[in-house]
C-alpha cells in the first residue's frame, strides 16, 4: 500500500467530503426481524484426524445427510462460511446460517454437535438479527451477484476450497463503556460514515452486512462481513475503521478470511427457499 497512515490517507487524498457536508442521506440503521441468524465459529479438533478415512468419511457423510435434512425441514434460507486467512487456535472457519425461524435455528445447532461428527469439532454459536440492511444496501460499489448453487446432488460432497478471487474481512464490535452517552457529534459519527464509504468507493467493495447478537457477548455486539476485491481494500478498510474520534468509543476485532466454496453449500439451501 501507498505510505502515511490511514488517517493520511483517508481525509488528505482530496476525495473525502467537506467536513460540514453530512453523510449520504440513508436510513437509520434498524434491527431486522424477518429471518433468525445463526452465527457460527467452528473448526475441526485434532482428535478428528487420529480416526481412520473409513472413519471420517462415514461421519461426515452422516453429518452432511442430517444437515440437509433439517436444511430442507425448517426451509434454510441461505449457508456462507468462510475460512479463516490465519487460525484462531480451533477456529478455523465462520459460518452464517438464516433460517426464517427459531426453530430452524435451534434444530441446526442440535442436529451439527450430534455424534459421530459433533464429537470432532469445536463449536461457538450466536443467534443473531439482521442489522442496518436499508442503511447499507448502496455502500458495494461493485456487488457480486447472487451464488448459483453448484449443480448436482449436495449430498455428494465435491473437494471444497477457498474462493482467492476476493478478501473478506471479519469484524467483530461494540461501542466502549460511555460510547452511548458520548452521542453522536463527540463520537464523529457522521464523518466516521464518510471515511467508510471513501473507502467503499475507491477500493470497489463487492459487499457489506451486519449482524445483532440477541444475547450481547461480552467481546462483540454487532458482526460485520465485508468483502474487496484486494488485500489493499481490506487493509484500507480496517485502517480507517479505528480513527479517531469514533475509533477512540469502539472495540473491534478484525480477522481476513476467504469465502469457502459458496457453489456447495449455496446448493445446501432448498429450492423453495433461494429468492
Amino acid at each position: 500500500m501507498s505510505g502515511g497512515t490511514g488517517a493520511e490517507r483517508a481525509a488528505g487524498s482530496g476525495a473525502g467530503l467537506p467536513a460540514s457536508q453530512p453523510a449520504t442521506d440513508v436510513p437509520a440503521p434498524a434491527r431486522g426481524d424477518g429471518s433468525v441468524f445463526v452465527l457460527f465459529k467452528g473448526g475441526r479438533l485434532p482428535s478428528w484426524y487420529l480416526l481412520s478415512e473409513k472413519e471420517r468419511l462415514a461421519a461426515e457423510q452422516h453429518h452432511i445427510d442430517l444437515m440437509l435434512s433439517v436444511a430442507e425441514q425448517h426451509r434454510m434460507r441461505r449457508l456462507e462460511g468462510y475460512r479463516l486467512m490465519g487460525q484462531q487456535h480451533d477456529w478455523q472457519r465462520f459460518w452464517v446460517i438464516e433460517f426464517p425461524t427459531l426453530a430452524g435455528a435451534e434444530a441446526w445447532i442440535e442436529a451439527e454437535i450430534a455424534p459421530p461428527y459433533g464429537l470432532y469439532g469445536f463449536y461457538e454459536y450466536h443467534l443473531a438479527r439482521s442489522w442496518a440492511v436499508e442503511n447499507l444496501r448502496t455502500w458495494p460499489t461493485f456487488p457480486r451477484p447472487a451464488e448459483a448453487p453448484r449443480p448436482g446432488d449436495p449430498h455428494h460432497r465435491p473437494e471444497l476450497g477457498a474462493d482467492r478471487s476476493s478478501v473478506v474481512v471479519l469484524l467483530f464490535g461494540r461501542g466502549r463503556p460511555g460510547y452511548e452517552a458520548a452521542g453522536p457529534e463527540l463520537r464523529g459519527d457522521d464523518e466516521h460514515v464518510r471515511w467508510m464509504q471513501k473507502v467503499a468507493r475507491d477500493h470497489r467493495m463487492i459487499r457489506i452486512e451486519a449482524f445483532q447478537a440477541i444475547a450481547r457477548p461480552s467481546e462483540w455486539h454487532r458482526a460485520w462481513i465485508i468483502e474487496f476485491p484486494t488485500l489493499e481494500g481490506a487493509e484500507a478498510w480496517m485502517e480507517t475503521e479505528v480513527l479517531p474520534p469514533h475509533g477512540a468509543y469502539s472495540s473491534k476485532q478484525f480477522l481476513l478470511a476467504r469465502r469457502w466454496s459458496p457453489d456447495y453449500f449455496a446448493s445446501w439451501v432448498p429450492r423453495g427457499s433461494r429468492d
